[in-house]
């Protein structure tokens, strides 16, 4: 369905958020809660930009992906 669905959680500190897709084809945003707003709304961009470049439906190595989407 692609629906993104968002999750502020605590997460260990250096990891400010994580996307993961599921079963459903949904994403789920996972934003650190340890950080400040401001942060999270950053971390929260850096992740819908890598659902928007369709970086779940490549075969790039992460480290690829995270180049890609550098604030």
């Amino acid at each position: 369905m692609n629906v993104v669905i968002t999750r502020i959680v605590d997460l260990p500190y250096g990891v400010k958020g994580a996307t993961v897709k599921d079963e459903n084809d949904d994403f789920n945003v996972y934003i650190n809660a340890r950080y400040s707003p401001d942060v999270q709304v950053i971390a929260f961009r850096h992740e819908v930009e890598h659902i928007k470049n369709g970086d779940f439906y490549t075969e790039d190595p992460v480290w690829v992906k995270e180049a890609k989407n550098r604030f």
